[in-house]
């Protein structure tokens, strides 16, 4: 018997207000009494995927299935109770969306959520749900896992099947989830990955010299220590940089070859309506029009040198560890050309992972001034549940 369903209450703007998607969880099933959100790029049968653009969900018929994560949440006993806010076709990271507004970031209340998973953080983060679904092209779950103070995976690229969902860059599109607390994330990990969560460690931590650097004075200040006591529950540490030539020059290689994918996932579509988007998107899908041969020619290069690089570092086993984002959540509202700063700053750090499709993990133990900064294990292709155990094993350590 379903359910008896509870007014959805959202003091956040973290929900879609255009859509009533609701479905109930399967009695005795392991994730029984957890309830969730779906950020709208997830399929929920009869309801349009609206994906954060008024036209494009005006333009798209309603789902004639359910999404095969949103699918498999419900058949384990978790109920969703809606559907969350995202930036424009999910081309974004701060979280602010020019035709449905801005979710409240409950950790820092006159900044951003981060997107483009802004609706399933700021859900999280305020307790509105246990767990919220998102997706990580560039970001969109690491990033507002750090600025909203939660747990957030990016995993291995092809873990979770992205059947019914909206893509972006298919290349680098992956499926995430939000939580609290690392209990929560490993008992939904389960159910995504259909292994047990490990109590593991890693041989070793590695800690990213270059990407520390990146980050603002007071947030190494903070994480660093933290990477240390990581290491002490592993195996040691050593110290490297990544990046031979710089992290700018990584990150301009995936700058070049997503906006390519994304502006091929929807191309046909801006063709067919002539849709109405944000200056940031409008520009963002210019860009991927006005890329060359030789520019996508020299950023695959590059995007190679980085994997062969990262196979380098893992070579000698363990995890890497890096600020998931180089400053807290930046204030609403701030204009184009101080968004455009942040943006290549938090890709530096972003692009790693998205170019190797490696699993990254941020976990939410830190504070600069009262602002949420996280700090990120990154493991070897398939280590997803041994990232997440490793966490599991270090909030315990740090709340004894």
């Amino acid at each position: 018997m379903p359910r008896t369903r509870k007014p959805l209450v959202d003091p956040l703007d973290a929900f879609c207000k255009d859509t009533e998607a609701y479905l109930s969880g399967r009695r005795g099933g392991p994730l029984s009494g957890l309830d969730f959100a779906a950020k709208d790029i997830f399929d929920v049968a009869g309801h349009v995927t609206g994906g954060g653009n008024p036209d494009w969900k005006a333009t798209h018929p309603p789902a004639g299935r359910n999404a095969w994560v949103v699918q498999t949440l419900v058949q384990a006993g978790a109920t969703m109770v809606g559907k969350t806010h995202t930036d424009e076709l999910t081309r974004g990271i701060l979280g602010e969306n020019a035709h449905y507004g801005t979710p409240v970031n409950p950790k820092a209340l006159e900044r951003v959520p981060g997107g483009s998973s802004s609706g399933s953080a700021a859900a999280v983060a305020g307790g509105l749900v246990d767990f919220a679904l998102g997706s990580d092209t560039g970001g969109s779950v690491r990033i507002p896992a750090s600025f909203c103070g939660l747990y957030g995976l990016r995993p291995t690229h092809g873990r979770i099947p992205l059947d019914g969902i909206l893509m972006q860059a298919p290349s680098y599109d992956t499926i995430g989830w939000f939580a609290r607390d690392a209990s929560t994330y490993a008992r939904v990990a389960e159910v995504v990955f259909e292994n047990e969560i490990p109590d593991s460690s890693p041989s070793r931590i590695v800690i990213a010299q270059d990407a520390f650097e990146e980050a603002d004075e007071d947030v190494s200040e903070v994480l660093l220590p933290l990477a240390e006591k990581m290491a002490a529950l592993a195996g040691g540490s050593t110290t490297v940089r990544l990046a031979p030539n710089g992290l700018a020059e990584w990150a301009s290689q995936q700058n070049v070859l997503q906006s390519k994918e994304a502006w091929d996932s929807v191309k046909d579509w801006v063709d067919q309506v002539n849709p109405r988007f944000s200056f940031w998107v409008s520009e963002r899908y210019n860009f991927a029009i006005g890329l060359t041969d030789a520019q996508l020619h020299e950023a695959a290069i590059v995007r190679d040198q980085l994997r062969a690089r990262m196979d380098e570092v893992f070579a000698g086993g363990g995890f890497v560890c890096l600020p998931t984002a180089p400053c807290p959540a930046p204030l609403r509202g701030q204009p184009t050309s101080a968004k455009k700063e942040v943006q290549s700053r938090l890709s530096r750090l972003t692009c790693i992972a998205g170019a190797t499709g490696r699993p990254q993990l941020s976990l939410p133990l830190a504070e600069v001034n009262g602002l949420p900064v996280g700090i990120s294990i990154m493991g070897a292709h398939g280590s997803d549940e041994e990232l997440i155990g490793f966490a599991r094993r270090v909030e315990a350590a740090l709340a004894g």
